[in-house]
Order: structure tokens, then C-alpha cells, then sequence
């Protein structure tokens, strides 16, 4: 009787919908099984994100305070090896050996402080190795 009542077209309409309807059950729960990991995921990562950002500012912090050591203890060298090398000077000026002529003298005044601009560019290796030393052992 039930088969009077309902026409075969009708039929083929409810077993397509029925098919639809569960089509779209298994789409709606497979997507929110997918995107509750991927919110997941995304909520791991944020964390770790904040936990290497707070771990970054550490290090450059330490990093900044190794810089700012190194650079006033090179300063500081620096201050005294021209304070050494202006005392050499000095005192190679008032030995008693005799004083330059005056053809030669313009040259010797225009060359540099050869030892000075030695002892400054060791200094300046010197600190620099300090300096790689004290950050690769900050774990960068």
C-alpha cells in the first residue's frame, strides 16, 4: 500500500536527498574533527612561539650586557695604549740625540704612529675574540 501512495519519482527524490543528507554528515563531522586538531595545532605553536620570543629576549639581553663589556674594557685598552704610546713619544723627544734636519723633518712628521696603529688594531682583535668567546658560550 505504501507503494501506491508513494510515486516512484518521489522515490528517487528522498533516496537522493537521504544520500545528500548523509553526504553532508560525514563532510560536517570529518571538517570538525580536522579543523579541532588544526585549532589545536595553531594554539601549540602560538605557545612555543611565545616561549622562543621570551627565550630570544634573554639572549639578546645577555648579548647586549657581553657588548657593552667588551666595548668599555676596549675603550678603556685603547685609552691606555694611546696614553702609553703618547708617553713613548714623549720620551723619545727629550732624549739627546740630535734633532732631525729641517729637509727631513716634514717627512717624519707626516708619517703615522706606526707602533700605535699596531698595538690599536690587536686591541681591536683581541676584544673582538673576547667578544665571539663571551656570545657563543650564551648558547646563541
Amino acid at each position: 500500500m505504501l507503494d501506491i501512495l508513494i510515486s516512484p519519482f518521489a522515490r528517487i527524490i528522498g533516496v537522493i536527498v537521504l544520500i545528500g543528507a548523509l553526504f553532508g554528515f560525514g563532510y560536517y563531522k570529518g571538517y570538525s574533527g580536522e579543523k579541532q586538531r588544526f585549532d589545536t595545532f595553531k594554539a601549540d605553536l602560538q605557545a612555543q612561539v611565545k616561549a622562543q620570543e621570551s627565550i630570544n629576549e634573554a639572549t639578546k639581553k645577555q648579548q647586549d650586557i657581553i657588548g657593552k663589556s667588551i666595548r668599555s674594557d676596549y675603550e678603556n685598552k685603547l685609552s691606555a695604549l694611546k696614553h702609553y704610546y703618547n708617553g713613548v713619544r714623549q720620551q723619545s723627544s727629550s732624549n739627546s740625540l740630535s734633532t732631525l734636519s729641517s729637509s727631513s723633518s716634514s717627512i717624519n712628521e707626516e708619517t703615522p704612529n706606526l707602533e700605535h696603529a699596531c698595538a690599536s688594531s690587536t686591541q681591536q682583535l683581541v676584544s673582538l675574540q673576547e667578544w665571539v668567546i663571551e656570545v657563543s658560550k650564551t648558547g646563541r
